[in-house]
């Protein structure tokens, strides 16, 4: 019996070579798109798993690879974080482009079933939220965010939402759904937890953003999430009524003091200290890193192309937010109808990915300069901020 066809765009990232290894053990061929192929497929192939190389902007060249499949992961995205937030023309390009391009080839080519990987941000934007559900409105576009990347995955979360059930060319239906995890962690992730060793090994975690109980936020190890990923399709099914049709979900780990619902930098604590550092107790107000990110925001966009900054020490607004104002959400809805039973899981193995490849406090360790230079421009924001709020122009 021949083995059904999946394909995952941004296949040869942190979550998607691992989701594509899910699929490939849950019976499917499996085809990972991206720019370039993952190590790990080389290190440790899968006869069902195999890479091509495409833009996700090409929609003939997905049309094409698309041919076969009854089940699309769309999880190709740019901007999330550092620098390539302020790439705005290409955040947008990718983002929404990129997601049009793969609609469209999806019902060209007849798949019945897409899956599609948002963010929080479609509902946050640096207000409060406190067990948010999916009721909660999106947020306003586009003169709301202080990023094109939220924007953009908002835009093309509705482009997903609304395109399913599309008649399919040859018979059939579209199938969408969308996924809203939180910050995602685990031993390998590529995109959250270097910088905060490269902030280590450079001084420059020597503060904490906004007081613990302004900070809370929820995580979602990738283990979880290919979970949840793997549910939803099953919920697109028409076995089971099709029930995940036309909705999103968020995800976490849903363990409160663990893992999810946790202030931002106390769940760091064990990666911190595990590599021998000392976890900051300096607190700096979440309004005065604000400024201070919006001062390296016009820092960049001055320096830029000249000096990227970013490969050094880049922290936006939207960040800013994302680690000191309250936002954790309910994965109720995802427990409910999906089935999801997130596991437990443990810092250690993150620790020892680092230690592995070298990571860790050594003797003398620390850069006093850029330690003091990340201190300067803090106090310049308070200074800077304190005066805008006297002008009536706070966060």
């Amino acid at each position: 019996m021949a083995r059904p066809k999946a394909v995952v765009t941004g296949g040869a990232g942190y979550v998607g070579e691992r989701l594509g290894r899910a699929l490939a053990g849950a019976g499917f061929d499996v085809l990972l798109l991206d720019l370039a192929p993952p190590p790990a497929l080389a290190d440790a192939p899968l006869p069902s798993l195999s890479f091509a190389a495409a833009d996700v902007r090409d929609e003939a060249a997905l049309t094409s690879h698309f041919k076969g499949a009854s089940l699309v992961f769309h999880l190709a995205s740019y901007g999330m974080s550092g620098g390539a937030q302020l790439q705005r023309q290409m955040v947008q390009a990718v983002n929404v482009g990129g997601t049009c391009a793969v609609l469209t080839a999806a019902v060209m080519a007849g798949v019945g079933r897409l899956v599609y990987l948002s963010t929080y941000n479609v509902v946050y934007g640096g207000q409060e939220i406190t067990g948010g559900d999916e009721s909660l409105p999106y947020f306003p576009y586009p003169e709301g965010h202080y990023d094109a990347y939220s924007s953009t995955k908002g835009l093309a979360e509705r482009a997903v939402l609304g395109a399913n059930g599309t008649p399919l060319p040859g018979g059939g239906t579209l199938r969408t759904c969308a996924l809203r995890p939180a910050g995602i962690w685990g031993p390998g992730e590529q995109r959250h937890l270097p910088r905060i060793v490269r902030y280590l090994e450079m001084g420059l975690f020597c503060f904490v953003i906004g007081r613990p109980e302004e900070a809370i936020v929820d995580w979602l190890h990738v283990d979880n999430l290919v979970q949840g990923c793997l549910l939803a399709a099953v919920g697109l099914t028409a076995e089971k009524g099709h029930i995940a049709a036309g909705q999103a979900y968020f995800l976490h780990d849903d363990h409160p003091g663990v893992s999810s619902q946790v202030n931002q930098f106390a769940f760091l604590r064990p990666l911190v200290e595990g590599l021998g550092y000392r976890h900051p107790t300096a607190i700096i107000p979440t309004w005065a890193a604000f400024y201070a990110a919006w001062l390296l925001e016009w820092l960049h966009w001055l320096l830029w192309p000249l000096l990227d900054i970013s490969r050094w020490f880049i922290l936006t607004r939207t960040e800013v937010l994302k680690s000191g104002r309250t936002h954790h959400m309910s994965c109720a809805k995802a427990r409910r109808q999906l089935g999801y039973r997130p596991r437990r899981h443990s810092f250690q193995p993150v620790v020892a990915w680092f230690v592995e490849r070298g990571h860790g406090r050594k003797a003398g360790s620390g850069r006093g300069g850029l330690r003091l230079a990340a201190v300067l421009l803090a106090l310049l924001a308070m200074i800077l901020g304190a005066r805008l709020v006297r002008s009536n122009s706070s966060v």
